[in-house]
C-alpha cells in the first residue's frame, strides 16, 4: 500500500489546515492536513513524502465529527472531517503558506 499514484496522492491530501493550534505545533516539526475520510496512515505518509519531497517520521489521524446545526428551522449536519498530524524527520520542513511547486 506504500506505492500510490500521483493522482491518488492529491486525493489523499486535501489541504493544509492553518489554525492557532497547527501554527503552535509547527514549531515541533508537526504539520496538520485535511485528508480524505477513507485514507490510511501509510497512504498519508507516502502522499506527503511524494508531494513535498520530505521524510515523514510519524502520522497521527483523527476524525472530527460534524456538528448538528439548525438552518431556517430545519436540523442539518456538517460533514465529518479527517485530520492528519504529520511529524517530519529532523531538518525537513514544509512551507504550507506557499503551496506545491
Amino acid at each position: 500500500m506504500g506505492n500510490i499514484s500521483q493522482g491518488r496522492s492529491f486525493e489523499v491530501i486535501r489541504s493544509p489546515l492553518i489554525s492557532e493550534k497547527s501554527t503552535f505545533v509547527s514549531q515541533f516539526n508537526h504539520y496538520v492536513f485535511k485528508v480524505s475520510i477513507d485514507s490510511k496512515k501509510v497512504e498519508i505518509k507516502t502522499a506527503v513524502e511524494r508531494i513535498f519531497n520530505v521524510k515523514v517520521k510519524s502520522v497521527n489521524t483523527l476524525i472530527q465529527k460534524g456538528k448538528k446545526k439548525r438552518f431556517k428551522g430545519k436540523i442539518g449536519s456538517r460533514v465529518n472531517v479527517k485530520k492528519a498530524y504529520v511529524k517530519l524527520e529532523k531538518d525537513n520542513t514544509i512551507d504550507v503558506s506557499v503551496g506545491v511547486k
